[in-house]
Formats: C-alpha cells, sequence, structure tokens
C-alpha cells in the first residue's frame, strides 16, 4: 500500500488536495476530520477522551488500510513540525505501512495566510468538517495554529526535517493552484498510476 501523508496549515487544501488524487489514483481518503467530527460529538475537543479515541481510530484504520487490499490511502494532518510527539505519531503511521511492506510518501502543502483563510469558508470544507462552521471559531483557530507552530517546512530546520528527509516528500505551493493541478504534481513527483475511471468528473473547489 501507498501511504501518503498530506500535511500543512489549516485550510491549505489538504483535504480537497487529496480528494483529487484519490481521484486520480483509485486510492481512498483518510482526513483528519473523519475521527474529529464524530468523537466530538461525545467528548470535547483536547478532553483526555477525545484525544485517546482519536489517536486510536486513526491507529487502526491505517493499520487495517496497511494490511488490507487497498492501492493507496492518503491521510491528512495538521503536523506541528517542532512538536516531538506529533513526530513520533507520523513515524509509527509510516513504520505501520512499512512494516506492511508498503511504502509512504510525504507531501507537504503550502499557501499565503489571505488565501487560507478564504479557503476556510469554502462549501466543500464546510460540508465535510462540521466543527469548522462556526467562522469565527474557526479564524480564531487558524489564527493561533499560524502563531504557536511552525507548520511548513523553509524556514529555520525543524525537528521534522530528519525524518522528512528519510521519505519522498514533495513540497507544494497550492496558493494559486486548483485541487486538481496539485493532485497531478503529486502524482508526476511520486510516480503514481492513474486510473481513468477515477478521474475528476468535476472541479473540486479549493478549501
Amino acid at each position: 500500500m501507498e501511504l501518503v501523508i498530506v500535511f500543512g496549515p489549516a485550510a491549505v487544501g489538504k483535504m480537497t488536495v487529496g480528494h483529487a488524487l484519490c481521484e486520480l489514483t483509485g486510492f481512498k481518503l483518510f482526513h483528519n476530520h473523519a475521527t474529529i467530527e464524530p468523537v466530538l460529538g461525545v467528548f470535547p475537543f483536547g478532553s483526555e477522551p477525545f484525544v485517546r479515541l482519536v489517536s486510536e481510530f486513526r491507529r487502526r484504520v491505517i493499520e487495517e488500510a496497511a494490511t488490507a487490499d487497498l492501492p493507496g490511502l492518503v491521510f491528512t494532518f495538521v503536523w506541528g513540525l517542532d512538536d516531538a510527539d506529533e513526530i513520533d505519531v507520523i513515524a509509527s503511521y509510516i513504520e505501520i505501512a512499512e512494516s506492511a511492506g508498503g511504502r509512504a510518501h510525504l507531501v507537504e502543502l503550502y499557501a499565503d495566510q489571505e488565501e487560507r483563510l478564504a479557503r476556510n469558508a469554502t462549501e466543500f470544507r464546510l460540508a465535510q468538517k462540521a466543527s469548522k462552521r462556526d467562522l469565527d471559531r474557526s479564524r480564531t483557530n487558524l489564527l493561533a495554529l499560524d502563531a504557536e507552530y511552525t507548520l511548513n517546512t523553509g524556514g529555520t530546520r525543524t525537528k521534522a526535517e530528519d525524518l522528512i528527509e528519510q521519505h519522498d516528500h514533495v513540497r507544494i505551493d497550492n496558493t494559486s493552484l486548483t485541487p486538481q493541478e496539485a493532485a497531478e504534481q503529486i502524482v508526476e513527483a511520486f510516480g503514481f498510476g492513474t486510473n481513468a475511471q477515477h478521474s475528476p468528473s468535476r472541479p473540486i473547489p479549493p478549501t
């Protein structure tokens, strides 16, 4: 199985680019909020049960996917590149895939903050992520994440870069790209085959 981890700051387009990549390749999309939203309906964000359940659900899905008959899994994540715990989490996901004979690929997306603030309120994003529908709160969260964490490479070297450099990695500025254009760059960078039956039938709006 090809494990594709798409990371970058909030509202950079991880889910929509992942969706477009899956349309091109036949991979399956497992975006960050697929676990967050159902657990958030029961436990407050950041509480011990919330963190424990989200972490366990993600790991179990990746474990099952690694040994199933899947061509690939696309997982999206807002990754604090200087957070030791999050580095360990990503490393553990890569280990799951590689231990089952798969390969891991890291896709880094970045875009201007102004563009991401605009994408934060797009219809496709809000349809998939109920917790983002409080736009004032979501905007505040985006700005706080940007201020508190290093979410992209390219500046001062981060702790995560040792791990990143050990694996296939592509860094894409998708400020002005459509999700389809970004997905095509990923396919080309990693040599993924495409499946005509999975080609996008309609444009996916950026989020």
